[in-house]
């Protein structure tokens, strides 16, 4: 990270690329690079950022993240689109109607 401009420590697929990389000093002088506050994106309005998708029994986050964006990884993507504190309140109910977000929707990605 140190001396190649424009480095950051998360790859593209994560949801913390776009943070801001902070520097702690300490009182010896050492610094400690952090990762700051990452704020979520508005949830979208008009419903045009997204496509819908009702939960079936057993889904869980990770299959949805593998389903839409072929990376489990990426569920992070669909909890950021819907207003949940925690990501399992996604597939929690079966029947429940929750939002994709299409590509250049929410994330621009």
């Amino acid at each position: 990270m140190d001396g190649i401009p424009g480095a950051h420590p998360y790859p593209r697929s994560s949801r913390y690329h776009d943070a801001e990389i902070g520097v702690h000093q300490q009182p010896d002088g050492t610094e400690v690079r952090y990762t700051k506050r990452r704020l979520l994106p508005p949830l979208p309005t008009g419903g045009g950022e997204t496509a819908p998708h009702t939960v079936n029994s057993g889904e869980r986050p990770d299959h949805l993240g593998q389903r839409y964006f072929g990376d489990p990884g990426q569920w992070w993507q669909i909890a950021d689109a819907n207003p949940v504190l925690d990501p399992r309140e996604l597939t929690a109910e079966p029947g429940q109607k929750i939002g994709i977000p299409l590509p250049g929707g929410i994330h621009g990605r």
